[in-house]
């Protein structure tokens, strides 16, 4: 009996579980994809210009074979099961509030056709690991423990030619995947993917633990949107990461960790955490108003800060330390809420994920799962002094400091075209600090 696999953030055909579940007993497979309006409709630009690129190459690994449709997931799967009479659909599973509702959604639709789920887009699933209680775990560190002890699978051994996959041709509901030009500094799919990795691998990733909080230098892996995409598994990675990785395979570990917070509290998506620090006072109203939109456009006066959300609105990505950095500005200089800045970046990033994104504004805000960073209040020309110390990084995204010799003391070589500091932070800072204060 054919079967269906219905990709979604697992488009690649290397290392792909449900895809080996899909063909096995040698069941003829239709690979296909569906283009649900309430994603598209809430992606960014580059978001989606990474999905089409993605599907073209997944299609034409698959010679052709991979149906596109567009519509609601619980009306065209149950639809497309039909067409070929499929005895099971196929998926990776999502722990996201929005996946569960869809695949519930799905499941009763399909009528007694199952929906099998195998593997996820994680080294180690949420609600795979609890405490000794069986509750999830609330802390990182911790967490990381049993994560570590825990373990993950192998790669699996999957590929093009793991499947009989049914030619598409003829079926009735297919539509067009958006033509999009490839871009050098955004590439997307899988061979993308996998190119990127081994280049880090072999060039940077011995000195990832040093290098990692310099913006200034090429040295991070550049691979979250390609894990956001799922067109290369974590697990493909980690078989490259020995004991001196720590470092890299920390950050893996937390993109499970968030993953399994929002899976527990589905509700921290735009809710606090931490709901005693939910109640913080914030700021709010024209003014407030106008102070975001320097934030947006870079305009603050702050070079790190303006580099990091100019970088951010050139090519839709900022440097991880940068996003902590104008982060920090916008929750404890300028006292405006984290879900502003959280919905400005998921609009703004090419690997904008709701678990990382909101639980990694919420740690900077001080109301997400780790507490103690509610009285750190980055300061923003420190900060780029520490890891900026030449400037390189703020001189090629604020070109209007190109000429500056100390970007980091501007004083009176301030050029006139770039703005005087919108807020003093030595003042802001005390500010949100007494506002921390009164809760707690």
């Amino acid at each position: 009996m054919p079967t269906l696999l219905w990709f979604r953030r697992d488009l690649r055909l290397c290392d792909h579980p449900a895809l080996l579940a899909a063909a096995q007993d040698d069941a003829e497979v239709l690979a296909c994809y569906v283009l649900d309006p309430r994603l598209t409709g809430a992606s960014g630009s580059r978001r989606l210009h990474y999905l089409y690129r993605s599907l073209h190459e997944l299609r034409e690994r698959l010679d052709g074979k991979l149906l596109v449709v567009r519509g609601k997931p619980e009306q065209q799967i149950p639809r497309l099961a039909r067409v070929v009479g499929a005895d099971a659909v196929h998926i990776s599973q999502d722990y996201s509030p929005f996946g569960r509702r869809r695949d519930d959604a799905v499941r009763a639709a399909l009528a007694g056709v199952p929906l099998c789920a195998t593997g996820s887009p994680y080294l180690v699933s949420p609600g795979r690991i609890s405490k000794q209680d069986g509750s999830p775990y609330q802390v990182f560190t911790p967490y990381y423990r049993a994560w570590r002890d825990h373990g993950w699978r192998a790669p699996a051994a999957s590929g093009p030619d793991s499947a009989r996959w049914i030619d598409p041709a003829g079926l009735p509901g297919g539509t067009e995947i958006p033509d999009t030009p490839s871009r050098p500094d955004n590439p997307a799919g899988e061979l993308a993917a996998t190119t990127q990795w081994r280049t880090f691998a072999e060039t940077s990733l011995p000195s990832y633990a040093t290098d990692r909080d310099r913006p200034d230098l090429d040295t991070t892996s550049r691979m979250s949107a390609h894990l956001k995409f799922g067109t290369i598994h974590p697990r493909t990675m980690a078989v490259d990461l020995d004991s001196d990785a720590d470092a890299y395979l920390r950050e893996l570990a937390f993109r499970d960790f968030y993953a399994t917070v929002l899976h527990h509290w589905p509700e921290s998506a735009w809710q606090s955490w931490n709901r005693g620090m939910a109640k913080i006072e914030v700021d709010d109203g024209p003014d407030a108003q106008r102070m975001f939109d320097a934030w947006t456009a870079g305009m603050t006066g702050f070079p790190i800060v303006d580099a990091g959300m100019r970088q951010l609105a050139q090519t839709g990505f900022m440097h991880n330390r940068v996003r902590m950095i104008a982060a920090s500005f916008l929750v404890k200089d300028l006292h405006l809420p984290w879900q502003w800045g959280a919905r400005w970046f998921l609009d703004q990033l090419t690997d904008g994920d709701v678990a990382n994104n909101q639980h990694g504004w919420q740690w900077v805000a001080g109301c997400g799962t780790d507490a103690a960073p509610y009285f750190r209040v980055f300061n923003p020309t420190t900060q780029g002094a520490k890891f900026d110390p030449a400037g390189d990084y703020i001189r090629r995204w604020v070109p209007e400091l190109a000429e500056v010799t100390d970007v980091h003391k501007l004083g009176s070589a301030r050029p006139a075209r770039y703005p005087d500091p919108i807020v003093d932070h030595a003042e802001e800072r005390l500010e949100a600090l007494r506002r921390y204060q009164q809760l707690r």
